[in-house]
């Protein structure tokens, strides 16, 4: 790559002078051709540390979306209409938003395996005392503080993999990882729904998961593998200061566009998760030869989120490993056309959920599965165009922005608008089941328009992403040959380009 094409920066960490551009050359083919780059490569004890991510991951995703199978229950327990019912879900992701810097910030370092282990047994305790609270405010400040648990984990888990593995086998254990958030999301739906149903109390559901994470605790402290940061690139590259972190990623244009692009996929999964059951439910409701529970909406709606996981989430990362070999813009490319193939489905979906019993479910199940093409791929091109000792903070900056702007109030507006549609529906008397239909069908409109931006954004991503990408992996080895030959320590600095 052209050294011209690399701006100045203040950054400290230094690069060779060009001179060294041979020699840096000649060490990134050697190190490249020396990569594991096939499973078979992958050691039973990072087998065992995938395996415990995903298992974390599942249940991390199970707890979240409990109390959505469970969501007229849940109202009709503390009184509250659905702009309250919004806020409990955007109460829990502003906690998780705000705490994700600052575990994202000791992430890169500090101990990862404790962090992740005080992180976890915070949101197991907080949930599992949270099930006994019985006033809206109380119930609420415990789903806040289970919200401080999970940013620890879902911050730093993705870095830990990124540091074991690289290339093709990265992608395929970051899907691997990816892949429990739909099956989670759809077991909390799941179980919230089941084990209430069981109990005759939705607060039993809340008390399942507590006891996977207790078991997620000790397999996290005594068993997971912890590797050096960077292990898997050999990179030598040492923190820089928090404030540089954030001027590198706020320059750099992959990194931004992705992440606006997957604020839209959070606005839009964080809507759909948190309401979709109970839009179903009131729509199958106004059809005369439908006679449905929503403990049944829910059971099927939790397992067509967990089928679209299933197709979606492998079916992404194996065209981003097929093509991006030959076209390096393929993974956002990917991304983009998902959502844009999505949202006809989902409009559809919400245009006929009164009209057809089966159709609303097949196509929001195709439109899911178009959703899901994303959710490995954006985390692999977020890591490949930022430096190693970066990638935690640069994964809690995406999680801010992306819950800042996407799920954290996406939930509660969707909740606002239904109920002011109502409202100016039914001024005087209560709401007839078809009025709160279509105030809910109205608002979730809004995560179609989402989803189009979201689309264009992945697009232009895919302008930057070859270009950035190269620049990270130029740094690692530059900053590798620096260290090899110390007559070069008062060499020039220069930029990775926003690495």
């Amino acid at each position: 790559m052209d050294q011209s094409s690399i701006t100045p920066n203040t950054s400290n960490q230094q690069l060779v002078i060009n001179g060294d551009n041979d020699s840096a050359t000649a060490l990134l083919h050697e190190k490249q051709s020396r990569r594991r780059i096939t499973l078979s490569d992958v050691t039973f004890r990072e087998y065992m540390t995938i395996g415990i991510l995903c298992f974390v991951n599942l249940i991390n995703y199970m707890d979240r979306f409990t109390l959505a199978g469970v969501l007229d229950e849940v109202k009709a327990d503390f009184k509250i209409g659905d702009d309250k019912a919004g806020l409990l879900q955007t109460v829990f992701v502003i906690a998780y938003m705000v705490f994700a810097p600052i575990f994202g910030y000791l992430g890169d370092r500090y101990s990862r395996r404790l962090i992740m282990a005080f992180g976890v047994a915070l949101w197991s305790i907080t949930t599992f005392a949270g099930s006994y609270i019985y006033t809206y405010a109380g119930f609420a400040v415990f789903r806040g503080m289970v919200g401080i648990g999970e940013a620890s984990y879902s911050t730093i888990a993705p870095t830990i993999i990124s540091d074991l593995f690289v290339d093709n086998v990265r992608s395929k254990m970051l899907a691997f990882f990816y892949f429990a958030i739909p099956v989670g999301s759809g077991f909390g739906y799941i179980v919230g729904s089941v084990v209430g149903g069981a109990a005759g109390n939705w607060r039993w559901g809340l008390r399942v998961t507590p006891i996977l994470g207790a078991v997620a605790v000790a397999l996290i402290l005594w068993v997971m593998e912890n590797p050096e940061r960077g292990q898997a690139e050999e990179s030598r590259m040492k923190p820089t200061s928090y404030t540089e972190d954030l001027r590198s990623l706020v320059k750099n244009p992959s990194f931004m566009l992705s992440t606006l692009a997957f604020t839209c996929v959070a606005f839009v999964t964080g809507a759909l998760a948190w309401w979709g059951p109970q839009f179903i439910f009131l729509g199958l409701t106004l059809q005369p030869k439908v006679n449905i529970t929503q403990e049944r909406v829910s059971l099927i709606f939790g397992a067509l989120t967990m089928a679209s996981g299933i197709v979606g989430v492998p079916l992404g990362a194996w065209l981003g490993a097929a093509l991006v070999k030959r076209w390096g813009r393929a993974h956002a490319v990917i991304c983009g056309v998902g959502l844009l193939v999505s949202t006809p489905a989902m409009a559809l979906a919400m245009l006929f959920t009164d009209i057809y019993p089966v159709a609303p479910f097949a196509l929001m199940f195709f439109g899911e599965i178009a959703l899901n093409l994303n959710w490995a791929i954006v985390a692999d091109m977020s890591l490949y165009v930022v430096i190693p000792p970066r990638r935690s903070t640069a994964e809690a900056f995406q999680i801010l922005i992306s819950h800042m702007f996407g799920d954290a109030g996406s939930p509660y507006l969707v909740g606002v608008i239904s109920e002011s549609l109502k409202r100016a529906s039914s001024p005087t008397e209560s709401p007839s089941l078809r009025v709160q239909f279509r105030s809910l069908q109205y608002a979730l409109f809004v995560t179609c328009f989402v989803e189009v931006i979201g689309g264009i954004f992945f697009l232009l991503t895919s302008l930057y992403i070859v270009k950035d990408k190269q620049k990270v992996d130029r740094a690692i080895t530059e900053a590798e040959v620096q260290s090899a030959e110390p007559s070069h320590s008062n060499a020039p600095e220069e930029d990775i380009g926003g690495e």
